[in-house]
């Protein structure tokens, strides 16, 4: 009640100091602008998946113990005083670690707590910025949260900035995701460029032979005319021998 008090006083306290010019009031809904963020959805879900996993164990290490309860109490009458009293105090252990687990997971400054802070801070941060900068760039003089503890006692959906403030961070965050496939298209580019071709020697020796090669084929090549005289000669050579 004191809350809704303070915040007509504070309302009435600042249309009077900026009735000169008028004040410039708008509100968001923090709640309403998180469930509508892909981010804040993906980062619940990572979330709510841990904390699953959390309440499972929970679960599992609470039926041990009912089980072990269970099978003193059908044991009983055939144990003695000493048995019992070592049993119960096994059984004791095993709460008192169970519920440690428990304030450790899920108590005011559990894993859970811990976790969701770490990951929606920056989230939150996003918003306030966005906040901000339409707050300059509108001039408005108040913004508040109708999420927060402050009681809206009535608000007018005008005055809702809230859809502003999600276009506001959709944008910032679109502009990321194209700069960073810029980033991955611009790499990927200068890694496709071909390779400059490397001549080793023993590549440069292979071609010198095989242009020797044909080199000797082109000079073995003879015309018709030095073929005859190649023949006579040899012809003549022969007559000699024989003489």
């Amino acid at each position: 009640m004191k809350k809704k008090y303070f915040f007509i006083l504070f309302l009435i306290t600042s249309t009077l100091l900026y009735s000169q010019r008028g004040v410039k009031i708008g509100y968001i809904d923090t709640e309403y602008i998180l469930e509508n963020l892909p981010e804040y959805i993906q980062v619940s879900k990572r979330l709510e998946q841990k904390a699953g996993e959390w309440k499972k164990e929970i679960e599992e290490r609470s039926r041990k113990i009912q089980i072990k309860k269970e099978s003193l109490n059908s044991e009983r009458i055939l144990l003695t005083k000493d048995m019992i009293e070592e049993i119960e105090d096994n059984i004791m252990y095993d709460e008192e670690q169970l519920n440690e687990y428990q304030q450790k997971r899920f108590g005011p400054r559990g894993d859970l707590i811990i976790q969701k802070q770490q990951l929606i801070q920056p989230i939150q941060d996003q918003i306030f910025n966005a906040l901000r900068e339409l707050a300059k760039s509108r001039d408005y003089d108040f913004i508040f949260d109708k999420s927060a503890d402050i009681v809206m006692l009535y608000s007018d959906k005008r005055y809702d900035l809230s859809d502003q403030i999600l276009r506001t961070i959709s944008r910032a965050n679109n502009r990321k995701k194209l700069d960073s496939r810029k980033e991955k298209k611009e790499a990927q580019n200068e890694n496709n460029l071909e390779e400059p071709r490397v001549v080793f020697k023993e590549d440069e020796s292979k071609d010198e032979n095989i242009n020797d090669k044909k080199t000797e084929n082109t000079n073995k090549k003879l015309t018709v005319k030095e073929l005859l005289e190649l023949r006579k000669q040899k012809n003549s050579n022969k007559r000699k021998v024989k003489d």
